[in-house]
């Protein structure tokens, strides 16, 4: 058995929890790791439910350490891993006249600094082993728009790490991929709290997790004399 990560990992019907079961089915042990312990238990315990297997990894991306121990984690089970997701996010809103310094190094160190601690750990372990390593991105690492400015700032910073990190990697054998969800995710998350969000759009007007956790797969799959960098997401129905 193979090994898989993905770092950000919230509620069982979000991206993250999608994700680490769609690896699952395809016979990877997954590290399940995210800021709440229970949520990645109950994640991981799902996964066992199915038939997959889990470890669930309570860790806060932004420290070295736990992002060398979730990597340990996996390992320990089935070796160093051939696939990592990093997809954690914080997209907090404020104007920019009323962000005080820690608001915004909070978004940057959540956003950013925790996509390069776990593309570095990920760089020291695969390389000579191959794979492949995803940052999810979002409409903001292209564009900035009050008053997200500090969340985007931090986005387009995660999206220049991957874009460097495939051209000093690539060549080495490690497929480094971003992508960018352009639209709301239809998960856990804005089903809860903006249900009127999902009332407007229709369920054919949000990104299915689902759909997304495919596109993730076929990133990984993908043959090495064809490999993507940036694969942008939206629904059909979705201005752009």
């Amino acid at each position: 058995m193979h090994s898989a990560i993905v770092i950000g990992v919230g509620a069982s019907q979000g991206l993250g929890a999608a994700v680490c079961r769609r690896f699952a089915r395809e016979g990877l042990h997954v590290a399940v790791g995210g800021r709440t312990r229970a949520k990645v238990e109950k994640v991981a315990a799902e996964i066992a439910a199915a038939g997959g297997s889990a470890t669930p990894v309570a860790m806060d991306a932004t420290i070295a350490a736990d992002v060398v121990r979730i990597f340990d984690a996996a390992a320990q089970q089935a070796g160093v891993p051939e696939l990592v997701v990093y997809n954690t996010g914080n997209n907090q809103m404020r104007p920019l006249l009323e962000m005080d310094d820690a608001f915004f190094e909070e978004v940057w160190r959540l956003c950013c600094f925790g996509g390069f601690l776990t593309g570095r750990e990920a760089a020291r372990r695969m390389l000579g082993n191959g794979g492949t390593l995803i940052f999810t991105g979002a409409t903001a690492s292209v564009r900035a728009r009050p008053p997200f400015t500090a969340f985007a700032s931090a986005k387009a910073a995660l999206r220049a790490l991957a874009h460097g990190m495939a051209r000093e990697f690539g060549p080495q054998g490690l497929h480094v991929g971003h992508v960018v969800i352009d639209g709301v995710i239809g998960g856990d998350l804005v089903r809860g709290r903006f249900p009127q969000i999902i009332e407007r759009l229709g369920e054919d007007g949000v990104l299915g997790i689902d759909a997304i956790a495919d596109a993730y797969w076929m990133l990984h799959t993908q043959d090495r004399t064809a490999w993507t960098l940036e694969l942008d997401v939206r629904p059909y129905k979705e201005s752009f």
